[in-house]
């Protein structure tokens, strides 16, 4: 009997203990919850801040890249459209009409053709304009400065073009994701053949450079954590969840292929 009457006061004892500690349990569990749930909401905002702060960096940036473009636009194609203009008209003998009437009919035909590239580049003052048409209008452009240098011989295959959809942030990025690997090319690669495809498949967009410059080693430069814009250029893939295959080797060009869930 006296057993059985400690075993019944030990059993209030623990649901008692039990009852007792329960709600302490739920609070700290509550606690534990909204401290969570707050870590959380802070750190999808400074997500967004750091994707707000990284678009209007990059912004500049597409911005930037097209001044420059349009300044060497200006100085090597239409400077000098207008330099040869001068020169045609300063020759211009009045004495003799025929090869006067031939020498001003060069000087407008220079001087149109002079109008007509200020008006393509008059279309790139304004930033938005540079992706509000697609990201495929976009690319075409930037092939479009690429090919006008006359250094590369380029192939390119951009079906991005038709493409009605759009992404203005994705968009952006991914044109200075281009302009990144293009400089990189210019810079280091020593190239002569450019190969640029765009393309859309299983809802994501791919775009691929192959060139056939000197090529590096990627693991060397990883290993460094600098150069080439590597590091810029994977962090804003990562940015907008996309992918990136690499593949160089000293002598044998270098392949970057991006992939990114789209639009």
């Amino acid at each position: 009997m006296q057993n059985e009457t400690t075993k019944i006061a030990l059993l209030v004892a623990v649901s008692t203990l039990v009852f007792l500690l329960m709600p302490v349990f739920l609070i700290l569990y509550i606690r534990s919850y909204n401290r969570h749930k707050k870590n959380h909401f802070l750190e999808k905002q400074n997500m967004q801040q750091r994707f707000e702060s990284e678009i209007l960096q990059t912004r500049i940036e597409v911005q930037d890249q097209t001044m420059q473009s349009i300044a060497t636009e200006l100085h090597d194609n239409v400077g000098q459209l207008l330099s040869l203009t001068t020169l045609t008209l300063n020759s211009v003998n009045l004495n003799d009409a025929e090869k006067a009437k031939k020498k001003i009919e060069n000087s407008l035909s220079l001087v149109n053709k002079s109008i007509k590239e200020l008006r393509e580049l008059a279309k790139l003052l304004h930033g938005e304009q540079l992706v509000e048409n697609g990201i495929g209008h976009a690319i075409d452009q930037e092939i479009s400065w690429l090919n006008k240098a006359g250094t590369y011989e380029l192939k390119t295959k951009n079906q991005l073009i038709d493409s009605t959809l759009i992404s203005p942030d994705k968009d952006l990025i991914i044109l200075r994701l281009l302009q990144e690997i293009i400089n990189n090319v210019i810079k280091h690669a020593q190239a002569t053949h450019i190969q640029i495809d765009s393309y859309l498949e299983n809802d994501a967009l791919h775009l691929k450079v192959i060139e056939n410059g000197i090529g590096f080693d990627p693991d060397e430069i990883n290993a460094k954590k600098a150069g080439m814009g590597l590091n810029s250029i994977y962090k804003r893939i990562e940015m907008i969840n996309g992918k990136l295959a690499l593949n160089s080797a000293p002598g044998k060009g270098t392949s970057i292929t991006i992939e990114i869930p789209y639009p």
